[in-house]
């Protein structure tokens, strides 16, 4: 065998970024969706020092390795700092985002254009299932703190912990 041929395959690798407090199905959908196009997906929890979340980022990285189990090739991250970084390390070409709506994709391409231009790292954006085009982290815990019903927006092991952490906070 020649050289070439002795390699392994090299591994293609995606990153789906975000805060995901908490994680819901429109974020699954993307993961899902990513975990069928690349070998490796990576879930990078942002961690952000000017926010407070409703759960730690060790919380939510153990809420997305449950919910993300059945996958098989899903790895879950912490990671502050420029993303583009985070893809360097870990040898990362594309970043996948889902759009919700028109709005969503004026931001993200302007991410996407800058972090192409540091890094040469692609963008691919994928549009939401219409079923969670209006979902955010934000809205379900909103809902949630207000007794609204947000359980066909999340995993049912998710929704056990808001409404248990929403029941200690207020």
């Amino acid at each position: 065998m020649t050289g070439s041929e002795s390699e392994e395959p090299e591994l293609r690798r995606a990153v789906c970024p975000g805060s995901f407090d908490p994680i819901t199905n429109g974020h699954l959908d993307i993961i899902a969706r990513a975990s069928k196009l690349y070998d490796v997906v990576h879930v990078a929890v942002m961690i952000n020092q000017s926010k407070q979340g409703l759960f730690t980022v060790e919380e939510r990285m153990d809420l997305i390795r449950r919910a993300t189990a059945e996958y098989g090739n899903v790895e879950v991250e912490s990671f502050h700092g420029l993303l583009v970084d985070f893809c360097k390390q870990r040898d990362i070409p594309a970043i996948v985002k889902g759009l919700r709506a028109v709005s969503d994709f004026d931001y993200e391409l302007q991410m996407a254009q800058m972090n192409n231009g540091l890094s040469g790292v692609e963008t691919l954006f994928v549009p939401t299932n219409p079923t969670y085009s209006f979902l955010s982290s934000s809205l379900v815990k909103e809902v949630a703190a207000w007794g609204g019903d947000v359980s066909h927006l999340v995993p049912a092991f998710v929704l056990e912990a808001l409404t248990e952490r929403l029941r200690k906070k207020g």
